[in-house]
């Protein structure tokens, strides 16, 4: 795969799998732009672990207390702080899982991620449900406050994210705010849930990149995932600071657009 390609994919992926702008719908766009095939198995494992090196270097501290807390459960220390969030990790991505198992399994995924129009319209309407949620939520939760009850009830947010177009994060954030949590800390939560997401979507396609593996493709692979990682980080470092002055509202219109794109390029 020529280089500059490659890197184009991997920063693609790499801002619109963290930001609520989501990544199907501009990997939709960038091919039938270009032209190009798809990258292979391999390039996407690495891309997605990419995003997962950023959220774990950006929120650190709480991914070591992730580590703790899967540590301490496999221990059975259940009662700690840590092993209490893994827990509320654990609870809120079940959903998605037995929910894209499902669709997996009965062919209905493929069908909905081919469909541009169904894309289009999923980026204008959760775009604007994630501006009227966050204008009008008043309360003001942290993310240490996150119950298990909450996540059981954000899992089911993200679940919503396997329709194309309406973006992992951006759903999980609107969940969030919806739900009372501050800007900051809904984003927060909803990176913190995108971890094990990542690593089962990452797993799932594993297999496949194995069998497909060989030199180039592994060095595709290792390009990928490196600059995935870099401007995921840089993108979600942007947001993180942007919020302190702005709401998601820049992010809203630009859905909007990329959605009235696909809508009319789906109709022509």
């Amino acid at each position: 795969m020529p280089l500059l390609h490659l890197i184009i994919i991997a920063v693609i992926q790499g801002i619109t799998e963290l930001l609520p702008i989501s990544s199907s719908a501009h990997l939709t766009i960038f091919p039938k732009i270009t032209g190009s095939k798809d990258q292979g198995a391999i390039v996407d494992v690495a891309v997605h672990l990419g995003t997962l090196v950023a959220v774990i270097c950006y929120f650190r501290n709480d991914s070591k207390k992730i580590f703790r807390g899967t540590v301490g459960l496999i221990r059975g220390k259940m009662l700690s702080k840590d092993s209490f969030l893994v827990m509320c990790l654990i609870i809120a991505t079940i959903p998605a899982c037995l929910i894209g198992l499902f669709l997996a399994l009965t062919g209905f995924y493929d069908d909905l991620r081919n469909n541009v129009l169904l894309i289009g319209f999923a980026m204008v309407f959760f775009g604007l449900i994630l501006w009227w949620i966050d204008r009008t939520s008043t309360t003001r939760k942290y993310a240490h406050e996150w119950t298990l009850k909450q996540a059981l009830i954000l899992g089911l947010w993200q679940a919503i994210a396997l329709l194309p177009g309406t973006s992992r994060s951006g759903i999980t954030i609107t969940g969030a705010r919806f739900l009372g949590y501050k800007r900051e800390d809904s984003i927060k939560i909803s990176m913190l849930m995108s971890i094990p997401v990542i690593l089962a979507a990452a797993g799932i396609a594993t297999q496949r990149a194995i069998e497909q593996a060989d030199y180039l493709s592994l060095r595709d692979g290792f390009i990928a995932g490196v600059f995935s990682a870099i401007s995921a980080f840089i993108a979600l470092s942007i947001m993180m600071r942007w919020l302190e002055k702005v709401s998601f509202t820049p992010y809203v219109v630009y859905r909007i657009v990329i959605g009235m794109f696909l809508i009319l390029w789906a109709y022509n």
